[in-house]
């Protein structure tokens, strides 16, 4: 089979890859490498066709999709307080790249198009956890992008054909996350500062939660909604159906690093929500989808894996 993935260069994207690669498809990454990385994919770079290009030029995204089976679009703005400061840039990349992407996929008839939505769809619904019955109310511009997107795709379905899943994130950590970005995730920034031994910065009172999803599970999810059938034109929430505070985390990443750092509070940020929590019920109907990695063990290997990387930045 043979596999486009937008924004393949990523963090996401490029474990992705790896998956896909491990499995004997054939691969096409498209990334404009705004935010994702060529050396994300050393591992594979061999085994796949690399184009840098940006999803925002339709006739780019129809040169990648040539012959595709399978689309995992992946590729956007991701940052909620980016979008808060420059909202038309986060609706082009977000939604006329989405539109172009999916405009394509129609043109070069895929099989399928396997969108990463995003929890932000469901703004600051006091419910938990999130299910997919409830009406997205998103804060933000970049939760208004991430669903005009799962609309697009639901609408595409309809009017041409074109098979979609949509895929709701919530709080994707690990490997390959960008901590020297000012919108990275905020458990690569924690763990970061915890080899730097600077406090790590906490916006708010550290009490907020989230449904933190180790990488490797939201991988497993992204295969499984190109291979599930009979689930064309669905929305699945990507957690593990559990939550924990910021505090929490802090406390977990004491013991693994075996620093006592203590946190340093900030005001709460324009846009961020203050609970989180996913109700995987349909995503374990509908795709098969199970967590196999827990959020203390998610963590553990995150850290080494900075731990690592932050010795071979410091020697260089």
């Amino acid at each position: 089979m043979r596999y486009v993935v937008t924004g393949g260069a990523g963090f996401i994207g490029s474990n992705t890859v790896d998956e896909l690669v491990k499995r004997g498809h054939g691969v096409v990454v498209l990334d404009d490498l705004s935010a994702g990385k060529e050396e994300n994919l050393a591992e594979v770079r061999n085994k796949i066709t690399f184009m840098k290009g940006s999803i925002t030029d339709l006739e780019t995204v129809q040169k990648a999709m040539q012959q595709a089976d399978y689309v995992i679009h992946l590729a956007a703005r991701t940052s909620v307080p980016r979008s808060v400061k420059d909202p038309l840039e986060t609706n082009r990349a977000n939604v006329d790249g989405t539109l172009n992407v999916l405009v394509a996929a129609r043109d070069n008839k895929v099989k399928r198009v396997v969108y990463a939505a995003s929890s932000s769809a469901y703004g600051e619904t006091p419910t938990l956890p999130k299910s997919e019955t409830m009406q997205p109310v998103p804060i933000s511009p970049y939760g208004v992008s991430k669903y005009v997107g799962e609309v697009y795709a639901y609408a595409f379905g309809r009017c041409y054909g074109l098979e979609t899943v949509c895929l709701r994130y919530f709080n994707i950590f690990g490997p390959r996350q960008d901590p020297d970005s000012p919108y990275s995730g905020v458990l690569s920034r924690f763990a970061t500062a915890f080899l730097d031994g600077e406090p790590p910065v906490v916006f708010g009172d550290g009490e907020q939660t989230r449904d933190f999803t180790y990488v490797e599970n939201a991988v497993q999810a992204n295969v499984l909604a190109c291979e599930a059938p009979g689930i064309s034109g669905r929305v699945f929430n990507v957690g593990t159906g559990s939550r924990v505070s910021l505090n929490q985390t802090l406390g977990l990443l004491r013991d693994i690093s075996g620093k006592n750092l203590q946190a340093k509070y900030e005001s709460a940020r324009e846009g961020d929500i203050r609970d989180s929590q996913a109700d995987i019920a349909q995503a374990r109907e509908g795709l098969g989808y199970e967590p196999t990695v827990e959020f203390a063990e998610g963590l553990q290997r995150t850290f080494e894996w900075y731990r690592l990387h932050h010795a071979k930045s410091a020697a260089t």
